[in-house]
């Protein structure tokens, strides 16, 4: 159990979070698909983004490890068999997009992960595999991991995808599109929720050297025969991970910067700091990255279907603010590494606030916050949001701390900071 010191938090503070989760899974990806060596700095190395690149380990592809480099030797989307399950855990990223993956390797393959995991739907991703000709099923016939995925040439088509439940599935078949005979043309017949984690995808491809043609978010063309580009890439700061010092700037009333940190990122986090504008924060974007000082919190209303990993991180902030703040279209969050709605509410409530969930969203009024020993249901995003309350209220107990690896390992050390100098 982490207990958060609850000490004056410093006026400035400059603070560097890891390079994104989400860049770095899918680049990592392509770059493994790619023709010849791939240089990506600043990766972030997780729990989840390891558990990636052993899938990939395990598929044939040599990855060296350096401080802040990863060197993968790309093999033309010539991928090795595999003879047992490849296991990854509670990532959801890492199973969904290396289910696609999977496809273009040689014979067949089984990817697992933890009981969580195995609750975890990805159905509809079998489902658009399947109608390329991909030999794809969940092994308990229930739409949820262990999956069995049978390697082949694909020869590509036409794709009705379904994408309500998670944009990963559409994100899995785009990078495995340039590897068809003839491509895909995917048409999206629900969703895509977390749309930005889209655009993440496409960017990550053009950057490699495959173009995508689009109509919006409806519809997807990707030429087939086509080979991801070897070179230097580099992943930029994580922005879910800068929720959480923005957040506790707004919390504290003090300044913090996170550097490298920019609007013109693709990653759609970043429009917390308009949520936060709106409740009452000043954002300053600077050429080394975007500050957030804060001041009297109000709360809002708020469509957060786009940034739905900073939705514990914003409900936390709103513990603090005057009057009622609501989350809506976030139905998604409830297949996350925990129920993210039911267990925001119950910590909150545990706290002494007044909060709520519904089927697609949660309300939360705000009060004054009292200690209290916070469950993190083994979910990263529930401890690193919870930490903040601790910079301001006495008492805040994190369970489980050791949950923040799974994308922030040195999150704690990262959090003294505020009041270290």
């Amino acid at each position: 159990m982490k207990s958060i010191e609850t000490q004056p938090v410093r006026e400035n503070s400059d603070i560097c979070v890891p390079g994104s989760k989400s860049f770095t899974h899918r680049i990592l990806i392509a770059s493994a698909l790619s023709d010849g060596l791939c240089r990506v700095n600043n990766p972030l190395k997780s729990e989840d983004t390891m558990l990636t690149l052993s899938g990939l380990r395990q598929m044939g592809i040599r990855m060296d490890i350096a401080p802040n480099e990863i060197t993968v030797h790309g093999r033309s989307g010539n991928l090795e068999p595999v003879a047992g399950p490849i296991h990854l855990g509670n990532s959801g990223t890492s199973l969904r997009l290396l289910t696609g993956i999977c496809a273009l390797g040689k014979g067949p393959y089984v990817l697992d992960g933890t009981q969580r995991m195995r609750e975890r739907p990805i159905q509809d991703l079998v489902d658009g595999l399947t109608q390329i000709g991909v030999q794809a099923h969940s092994i308990e016939k229930n739409g949820c991991p262990p999956v069995y995925v049978k390697g082949d040439r694909i020869k590509g088509g036409e794709v009705q995808l379904k994408c309500g439940i998670s944009s990963q599935f559409l994100s899995s078949m785009l990078l495995l599109a340039p590897y068809t005979a003839e491509g895909l043309n995917i048409h999206i017949i629900e969703g895509p929720v977390s749309k930005p984690y889209v655009d993440m995808t496409l960017e990550v491809m053009t950057q490699l050297g495959v173009p995508v043609d689009r109509d919006g978010y409806t519809r997807f063309r990707v030429a087939g025969g086509q080979t991801y580009r070897s070179g230097t890439y580099a992943v930029e700061p994580d922005c879910s991970q800068a929720s959480y010092f923005w957040g506790a700037a707004a919390i504290c009333g003090k300044s913090v910067k996170v550097n490298g940190t920019s609007r013109r990122t693709r990653q759609g986090d970043v429009r917390f700091i308009d949520v936060l504008a709106a409740m009452g924060c000043h954002v300053l974007e600077e050429s080394d990255g975007i500050c957030i000082t804060g001041h009297d919190l109000t709360g809002v209303d708020v469509d957060m279907s786009d940034m739905p990993d900073v939705v514990p991180t914003l409900a936390v902030v709103a513990a603090f603010a005057k009057g009622t703040t609501t989350i809506r279209n976030v139905a998604h969050l409830k297949a996350k590494e925990s129920d993210r709605l039911g267990a925001v509410v119950t910590e909150l409530n545990r706290m002494g606030i007044d909060a709520d969930c519904t089927d697609s969203g949660m309300t939360i009024v705000g009060g004054s916050p009292k200690g209290a020993e916070i469950e993190t249901y083994e979910d990263h995003r529930i401890a690193m949001s919870f930490a903040m309350a601790g910079l301001k209220v006495p008492g805040i107990i994190i369970k489980n701390e050791g949950c923040v690896g799974k994308s922030f390992p040195d999150f704690w050390d990262v959090l003294e900071t505020l009041y270290k100098s």
